[in-house]
């Protein structure tokens, strides 16, 4: 019926099978490894396995180096790490930003880092970080890994978006910029099927613990893994060999297509190659009321919400489709800019941990009735799945603004 049916095998003798590897998918692996240059092995169940096999690995690696299993988080982490944290009872340190545009967007810097290691009474066994976070902007991976292996924290980093950044003319991929585990989204930037993804475990990261890699994603994995994906993911190496010439001959066009929209009069953010974040109000929109635009035009964003609209690009776009996205936008007349400022993102007072708060019994209430009740689940779809209230947290009325203003009418509080 799909057409596909007569590749969908399972492990019989001769698939190999993923937790298991020993056959072909060991030598898909072991090519895949060899593009990024790291221990690299595959997910079918996206970067979210990943992601609970990364705190797994920290976690094994926490008890090795006789430690407490603390991380410390930029806020704007993907849902999928506060589940696995209330999983495996992981305490988390929020870290903050003095200069963010909202929840999604986190831009702390290297030095903010390490005046929080030097100072805390309770050190991190880990950070982790989105980058680049759901709005394109890239984090200062290097900077970053400098200031936590000087203070023996090992750094994590969500890069389910950032998979080509390893394959641009100078490779930005946080394992060659020094970062410990890392995750890339195959399926979100390289030609693989949904659910694609890579767990990169960089070669300086404890042997012992490494070699745990595929029983941490055999934990939180299926036992039928899409064979699919793993055929589209082993495919994807042959043509990772000539990516890097793709994405050299694609990329002064994108950057050109940019500088024309802000000779346009648009506002760009973030600093990602291949993602488009317009910043609408400057320009006399919202971000949801552009999105609905290009809809009209057969063009459909990754992402919109009151402030922003967020397209993902990629090498194989052609000439002809860059034009005809860059005219869609131009032929958008700017209006008087909107001065409504989204609201400031403020954390709730903690009252209980993220484990016990999402392992409660819980009821769904609408927002004008949760002042002073506590966030069981956070109320996020994906995308961008980016929680704006933490488990544990107590809502209080600018939280009940916050989540007015994205769309967010009911909430999963504690009985």
């Amino acid at each position: 019926m799909l057409g596909m049916e007569h590749l969908d095998i399972t492990e019989i003798q001769g698939a190999d099978s993923l937790y298991e590897a020993d056959g072909i998918i060991t030598q898909s692996e072991a090519n895949a490894s060899m593009l990024f240059g790291c221990r690299t092995y595959y997910s079918t169940e996206g970067s979210s396995q990943c992601i609970r096999a990364m705190l797994y690995l920290t976690l094994l690696y926490a008890k090795q180096q006789k430690r407490k299993p603390l991380i410390a988080a930029v806020r704007n982490a993907h849902k999928t790490f506060l589940t696995v944290v209330a999983l495996l009872d992981i305490k988390v340190h929020w870290l903050y930003s003095k200069n963010n545009p909202g929840y999604l967007s986190c831009d702390l810097t290297p030095s903010e880092v390490d005046n929080y290691l030097r100072n805390t009474t309770d050190k991190p066994v880990a950070m982790y970080v989105t980058s680049p976070d759901y709005l394109g902007k890239i984090a200062d991976i290097r900077g970053l890994a400098e200031v936590c292996h000087r203070h023996n924290v090992l750094l994590i980093v969500d890069n389910a978006h950032g998979a080509y950044l390893k394959f641009l003319p100078n490779s930005i991929h946080p394992i060659d910029l020094g970062a410990d585990l890392c995750c890339d989204s195959a399926h979100k930037t390289l030609p693989v099927l949904t659910g694609g993804a890579y767990l990169h475990i960089s070669k300086m990261m404890d042997a012992a613990v490494g070699a745990q890699a595929r029983n941490s994603l055999m934990l939180f994995g299926s036992t039928s893994p899409s064979y699919l994906i793993l055929q589209s993911l082993d495919v994807a190496n042959r043509y990772l060999e000539d990516y890097p010439a793709k994405l050299d001959d694609r990329l002064p066009q994108i950057d050109a297509f940019k500088e024309s929209l802000r000779q346009h009069g648009y506002t760009l953010y973030g600093n990602e190659p291949l993602k488009l974040t317009i910043d609408a109000k400057p320009f006399g929109y919202s971000g949801i009321q552009l999105a609905d635009i290009l809809r009209r035009q057969t063009i459909e964003p990754e992402y919109a919400d009151p402030d922003f609209v967020v397209l993902m690009m990629s090498a194989e776009m052609t000439v002809d489709e860059l034009k005809r996205l860059r005219q869609a936008l131009c032929d958008i007349c700017p209006k008087t800019p909107i001065e409504e400022k989204p609201p400031r993102f403020m954390p709730c007072p903690k009252t209980l941990e993220i484990r016990e708060a999402m392992l409660s019994d819980s009821e769904t209430i609408p927002i004008e009735q949760c002042i002073g009740r506590i966030l069981a689940v956070p109320t996020v779809g994906c995308p961008p799945a980016v929680p704006i209230l933490v488990c544990g947290e107590r809502i209080d009325e600018h939280a009940i603004k916050c989540f007015a203003y994205y769309g967010i009418n009911d909430c999963c509080v504690v009985k």
